[in-house]
């Protein structure tokens, strides 16, 4: 049975792709070289969904997997997390998707694919249980399942069923170049659902990818601003990220923490501020609560790069809270330690111009 989607925790539902990372026990090896490999559950919008859950909210996964050993462990893994599993469905004769990860030294990750075809590449518009996607507040999605038919179908008719309900559509792209035939098709095929979405998170590499401009400079960010949106965040990482509505504009620092494997910080990230928004409509037009939003999931984001695997690293909300917590304590003690530095230097300041006063005389 669907999880109710009540007012005080309303569903959310993601649509795409869950796999396996077998991400290496040794950073800064290449994959040949790497002496074993932990198995961690994966794939961006299961990893929202997880996320919501493990944070107190309400979420669905909508998509397909093998009917394999590792298709049943991650619908496990799912309901383990008690995210809704009703809109799953099984193919028999494809496999579910798998990748190895290779992790760099700073913690930044590259992926090698195993996926042709997987299950979640023939997921079909039958397959879609659209009740559950019509009763959502919230319908996230990324854009692998744009890459290839029928999937490609599939997504166009979840999003616009959504829309028609008047669903709020999520669209964070999460680009995956090694999985599309060439960078101009991934670019294009990515920009073609933009304008329906009504929040969409970039990071500022996917920032340069989408507009081959320089992320940093305003101007750039905001050609992929269009009327329908309400939220635009760009993600920088550590630095924090940089929100856009249609009155407001500014940034919010990030946590500095030591990274391990930075797979599934943007959907931690991402989870966090929908479980925000889900259940404050308005926040949009109130910029304290979207900044305090958006430093929540910067703390989700950060916590999650100090272990590896996406879900397994997901933080709870009392750990993102006390995250939180000590910065703005650290915060408060960097400014009391520079108040007194100003007022201990006062005094000489005082003298000298007293000094330059007797001279002028």
């Amino acid at each position: 049975m669907a999880n109710s989607c009540t007012t005080f925790n309303p569903l959310i539902v993601t649509f795409g792709e869950m796999l396996i990372d077998f991400v290496p026990d040794v950073a800064g090896v290449s994959l040949a070289e790497s002496p074993g490999f932990l198995k961690a559950p994966g794939g961006a919008p299961a990893n929202v969904a997880c996320a919501i859950r493990k944070l107190g909210g309400n979420s669905a996964f909508v998509g397909k997997f093998g009917d394999d050993e590792f298709g049943q462990m991650l619908v496990d893994v799912l309901k383990k997390h008690g995210v809704n599993t009703d809109g799953i469905c099984f193919d028999s004769y494809a496999r579910t998707a798998l990748a190895f990860v290779t992790l760099k030294n700073n913690g930044e990750r590259e992926f090698t694919f195993y996926r042709n075809p997987s299950a979640d590449m023939l997921l079909k518009e039958s397959d879609l249980k659209m009740s559950l996607i019509k009763q959502a507040k919230i319908f996230h999605y990324g854009s692998i399942s744009l890459i290839s038919e029928p999937s490609r179908s599939a997504h166009m008719a979840a999003m616009k069923a959504a829309k028609e309900a008047g669903v709020f559509l999520s669209y964070d792209p999460n680009v995956r170049l090694p999985l599309w035939p060439s960078p101009d098709v991934a670019r294009e095929a990515i920009l073609t659902i933009w304008n329906y979405a009504d929040f969409i998170k970039v990071s500022d590499d996917e920032v340069a990818f989408l507009t081959q401009g320089d992320p940093q400079r305003e101007d750039v960010v905001l050609t992929l601003w269009h009327d329908n949106l309400k939220l635009l965040v760009v993600t920088d990482g550590e630095k924090g990220c940089r929100y856009f509505t249609k009155h407001l504009k500014g940034k919010v620092n990030g946590f500095s923490v030591k990274a391990v494997d930075t797979t599934g910080a943007g959907d931690a990230f991402v989870g966090a501020l929908l479980i925000r928004m889900a259940k404050h409509i308005n926040i949009f037009h109130d910029e304290e609560k979207l900044r305090e939003a958006l430093l929540f999931a910067n703390a989700c984001g950060a916590i999650c790069v100090t272990k590896k695997g996406a879900i397994p690293a997901l933080p709870t909300t009392s750990e993102a809270v006390e995250l939180v917590k000590r910065a703005k304590g650290v915060s408060s003690f960097k400014y009391f330690i520079k108040t007194c530095m100003l007022f201990s230097f006062f005094p000489v300041l005082v003298l000298i111009l007293a000094f330059l006063l007797y001279k002028a005389k």
